[in-house]
């Protein structure tokens, strides 16, 4: 009772409340009393609570459980401080222990119990190692669960940390108990334990009688077992020498046996620029025996020899590598690593105007440029010059490996010669710009000597047109490729035409004249084969049947079909065919296709010139016209010379067909078809010139007053190749820093991701939408770069960086899918299996971009193995070289290839009916079934050994 003393004389009314704050619980009396009610105390407000509030509450989910949770309370007993844990699952988990769950806690396991408590010490330990107190801690504790009527076992860990030895206690009931005791042995394991037949004696011992002798006498005991088998990893089964070994040549030298040793990677498509880590390290296989009755001590003998194949189940449990999942920089060596050197070597290509600021001595550039920037040595220069132009294809095929979305990168094909370069680039020092910069210059010194030496430009196509769709610098070295194709071409007839000079023979003006009414029969002979008449000395390549040409003019161009040779009064040079019926306005003869030129090639900037040009000049269709005043000529000579009686009207007639208006009389059908069936009735063909052909000095017509009568083979080429070539290499050479890098970029992003494209990986869906998305997603951010809307520090810079980061998750998913369908090619549903449970793992950090503190951390799926797949699994385990053995004795049975298991996990139990007991009128209708009055879970090696053991006792 409270003093009076304390109490103000304003606060009389007050003393009753006082009184009764201050009373004292007798029954409380000694600190073990409180410290039992306090355990109650928190019990039964865990009880009140139940798994959903205490979720609410913060209870901490344990990781290696997907249903596990756990909440705990301080207490304090006299002068120590305990802590007690409440392991409690968010949902009944009614499957069986037996049953092998691969997700429960190691105190779930050794006794067989789901919700359970843990009291222990708050000290260095967490262990009782006094045993007095280790006993009154779990009376005090078994007694407050009686308290609050709770059937939870409680555990408290006893002796020293490393045995992980446990005793506990369970309440069952008003009549039976269950006891709880595990310790471990981490040395010396008895010759006896170490086999089945005294694991089974073992348990035996712990209710039979110890005079008897277990070997003769029968005890029903039901048993499971579960074996876990661990294949080499892959790094030492690579290596069949072994670690230490080493390769002596005949001299007694030693030698390194790099060279020897197979990578899993060697033919994947990235081998040839980087080896990268095996993402799988490994594979455990849990084979698992379901529960079956044994009677002796001959049965478990005979069960230790047994095969693994046996085994009702097979589960199969990758080991991925932890550089995967980790997050961390820098430990990874893929094409995304490099980008980013890449994407910083642009950024610096701001502070300098000309290439050669970086490479040059005497440039007072940032002091980083001349310490961290290191330039390969010329031996390593020469070794890149060498692959990119005298060990490379001629004519590549830039189809290959490409993907249906890469065009949308507008960079150069995977096979191109600066596609190559690039990767190189990549590759060449640590890809900084002073060692890009060297080697940009040795580069282009070797393609203008291939430009001067007339060779062909290795990895380039040397015909067609310019693909507009890649870079500006692959189309420049296209261009440089045909160029020097068509100088090679020249070369060889102008040292053709010199043969043939010199070895002529003199003739008489008699014979010039016979051969020359020779040649005029043939060139009026066009029904005959033009391939084997033409004397054109041009390629194909440059020359083309013209009556192509008119289909850019008119949608309906008219029938080439064969005639009836005429006479001419002239020479008819350059003529392929005769065109249809139409006959010439003038002399009454047939109407001939002229070979034509093909117009010259232009790359991307030269288009834009021209378009600039058609706008400053304001008359499109005029300037646009004196744009192609050459080509326009060419197509007029031509004609001429094939129908040397034609007029300008023939000329529009046949080029430009909508620029000709028909009078009415010939528009009609049936006028048609007699015209074709005799010509001559309707000669001369009526019609006249379109208005704006007729106009008073139309250019056309003028361009068709001076151009002369000259087949394509006799006109000069529209494509000057020595002009173009030397713009190209001007073009090359004066490139600035920035230009060359933001090329570069675009062009390794797309060059990586089609090399990445290659890789063979099965029937991954996932894989494939994700390479998808990759190039979707690189077209989107690299668009900018493509658009040179680059500046120093521009925000792009930041995208670039993140594209690297989502090109290293698709590479490093890419490395899983390749390793996976290597390692199962003859079961591929496994390698689908595995990698759909490891790309929703990964998922989330792909989404993040780092790894987060809710992101699962460690791979824990598992897949069954069906009987048809056993024998794949099997030969995982390849048998053991000397040197992979000889660390251990193989000392337990039950042997996969002539691999022990790395862990034998083994239960006993026994179950007895209590309706026959004394104490059965007392018990509860739970109880009047069967329960398991003695359970020991087994766990070990060889080498070590853990032993849980828990009996059901009335007391």
């Amino acid at each position: 009772m409270a003093s009076s003393s304390k109490i103000d004389s304003n606060a009389e009314d007050e003393a009753p409340q006082e009184e009764v704050e201050h009373f004292d619980d007798f029954t409380l009396a000694s600190s073990w009393e409180r410290f039992i009610s306090e355990i109650e105390a928190v019990c039964r407000q865990w009880m009140a609570d139940g798994p959903k509030n205490l979720l609410e509450k913060g209870a901490v989910h344990l990781e290696f459980s997907k249903n596990l949770y756990k909440v705990k309370s301080d207490l304090k007993y006299a002068s120590k401080s305990y802590c007690i844990e409440y392991y409690f699952e968010k949902t009944n988990n009614d499957s069986r222990v037996s049953d092998w769950n691969f997700n429960l806690h190691e105190l779930q396991m050794c006794f067989g119990v789901n919700d359970f408590l843990v009291i222990a010490p708050q000290s260095a330990s967490g262990v009782v190692l006094d045993a007095p107190e280790a006993s009154k801690l779990l009376s005090a504790v078994a007694i407050a669960l009686t308290n609050c009527s709770s059937l939870l076992p409680a555990l408290v860990p006893v002796h020293d940390p490393s045995r992980k030895a446990y005793i506990g206690i369970q309440n069952m009931g008003t009549v039976f108990t269950r006891r709880f005791e595990a310790d471990h042995i981490g040395t010396q394991v008895p010759v006896q334990l170490m086999h089945l037949e005294g694991l089974y004696e073992l348990f035996i011992s712990k209710f039979a009688y110890s005079t008897l002798d277990f070997s003769v006498h029968l005890f029903k005991v039901n048993f499971t077992m579960k074996l876990t088998y661990r294949t080499i990893p892959y790094d030492d089964d690579h290596d069949p020498q072994g670690t230490d070994a080493e390769i002596t040549e005949p001299g007694g030298n030693p030698v390194s046996d790099t060279h020897n040793k197979v990578q899993w990677d060697d033919d994947c498509p990235w081998s040839e620029w980087y080896s990268a880590e095996d993402p799988i390290k490994g594979f455990e296989l849990i084979a698992l025996w379901s529960e079956k009755m044994i009677e002796s001590s001959l049965q478990m003998a005979e069960l230790e020899n047994d095969s693994p194949h046996d085994a009702e189940k097979w589960i199969l449990f990758p080991k991925f590598s932890q550089n995967l999942s980790d997050g961390s920089k820098g430990n990874q060596i893929g094409f995304s690593s490099q980008l980013h050197l890449l994407i910083d070597a642009l950024d610096m290509s701001f502070e300098a105007q000309f290439i050669e600021d970086f490479v040059s001595v005497e440039n007072t550039g940032p002091d980083n440029l001349k310490t961290s920037m290191i330039i390969p040595p010329p031996t390593v220069i020469d070794r890149v010059l060498k692959e990119l132009f005298h060990e490379g294809v001629r004519d590549p095929d830039f189809a290959k490996g490409g993907h249906k979305s890469s065009r949308a990168i507008k960079g150069a094909p995977l096979q191109s010669l600066f596609a190559q370069f690039c990767l190189n680039c990549l590759w060449f020092g640590s890809c900084n710009i002073r060692a890009i910069a060297v080697l940009w210059i040795e580069f282009v010194r070797e393609v203008r000597w291939c430009w001067e030496e007339s060779q062909p430009l290795p990895k380039m196509p040397a015909n067609g047109s310019i693909d507009l769709s890649t870079c500006l610098i692959n189309q420049k070295l296209q261009m440089l490729a045909i160029c020097i194709e068509r100088k090679l071409e020249l070369n060889e007839d102008y040292e053709d035409c010199i043969g043939s000079m010199d070895q002529a023979s003199p003739h008489t003006k008699e014979e010039d004249s016979v051969a020359e009414d020779s040649d005029s029969s043939i060139m009026r002979t066009p029904s005959e084969d033009f391939k084997g008449k033409r004397d054109s000395p041009l390629t194909p390549e440059n020359l083309h049947h013209s009556g192509i040409t008119m289909l850019r003019y008119s949608s309906e161009p008219e029938e080439v079909v064969l005639a009836d040779p005429k006479p001419s009064d002239c020479i008819r040079r350059g003529s392929a065919r005769v065109v249809g019926s139409m006959m010439l306005l003038k002399s009454n003869q047939e109407m001939h296709v002229p070979f034509t030129q093909d117009a010259p090639l232009m790359t991307e900037d030269m288009h834009e010139e021209r378009l600039q040009a058609v706008e400053a000049f304001g008359d499109s269709f005029n300037f646009s016209a004196q744009l192609e005043r050459d080509i326009l000529s060419s197509d007029m000579s031509a004609f001429k010379a094939a129908n040397p009686d034609a007029v300008f009207e023939d000329f529009i007639r046949w080029h430009s067909p909508g620029d000709w208006e028909n009078d009415d009389a010939q528009e009609n059908g049936s006028t048609n078809k007699l015209a074709m069936v005799n010509p001559n009735n309707f000669w001369p063909p009526r019609g006249q010139l379109s208005q704006r052909m007729s106009e008073h000095g139309n250019l056309w017509r003028n361009i068709w007053n001076d151009a002369p009568a000259l087949p394509a083979s006799e006109q000069k080429p529209l494509l000057d190749p020595n002009r173009e070539g030397e713009k190209v290499l001007h073009y090359l050479e004066t490139i600035r820093p920035h230009q060359l890098l933001e090329q570069m970029v675009c062009t390794a992003f797309r060059a990586s991701a089609d090399t990445l494209n290659q890789t063979s990986y099965g029937g991954l869906k996932q894989m494939t939408t994700k390479m998808e998305q990759l190039y979707l997603t690189m077209a989107s951010v690299l668009k900018p770069v493509q658009a040179n809307r680059l500046s120093a520090g521009s925000e792009i810079f930041e995208d670039l960086r993140r594209l690297c980061g989502i090109l290293e998750h698709v590479e490093k998913l890419l490395t899983v899918a390749a390793s996976l369908h290597r390692k199962f090619l003859q079961a591929p549903r496994l390698s689908e299996a595995i990698f759909s449970d490891y790309y929703n793992f990964y998922l989330p950090r792909m989404r993040t971009g780092s790894v987060e503190d809710n992101v699962q951390m460690e791979f824990d799926k598992k897949q069954q193995v069906r009987t048809h797949e056993r024998r794949v699994i099997s030969n995982m385990f390849t048998t053991p070289t000397a040197n992979q053995s000889w660390r251990k004795v193989l000392s337990m049975g039950n042997l996969l290839n002539g691999h022990e298991p790395i862990l034998r996990e083994i239960i006993f139990s026994m179950r007895d009916r209590v309706s026959g007991n004394h104490y059965a009128a007392h018990t509860p209708m739970v109880y009047q079934q069967e329960i398991e009055t003695y359970r020991m879970y087994i766990c070990g090696t060889s080498n070590d050994l853990r032993v849980a053991l828990s009996v059901v006792s009335c007391d």
